[in-house]
């Protein structure tokens, strides 16, 4: 028999990068909102893994959101209260 922990496997549906789904969309450096849903709350820039973003895509997204962070339009860090 063997070994429970072995035996579980996880199948994960495979995510599809959604500038790639959707073709209008593009890694814009002034749209603010969109450049949020790939930043952590302490302002770091989420991995493909995590995303589902392909590796063309994640890399003009992280330009674009260092462009942003440059341009203050979004913080580096988060805010101390």
């Amino acid at each position: 028999m063997a070994h429970p922990i072995f035996s579980r496997r996880r199948f994960l549906k495979r995510k599809v990068c959604i500038f790639c789904k959707e073709s209008t969309l593009s890694a814009d450096y002034k749209d603010q909102e969109q450049l949020r849903q790939f930043i952590t709350d302490r302002g770091k820039i989420l991995p493909r893994r995590i995303t589902g973003t392909c590796a063309k895509h994640q890399r003009k997204l992280t330009t674009a959101i260092k462009r942003a962070r440059v341009l203050s339009i979004l913080p580096f860090t988060q805010s101390m209260p």
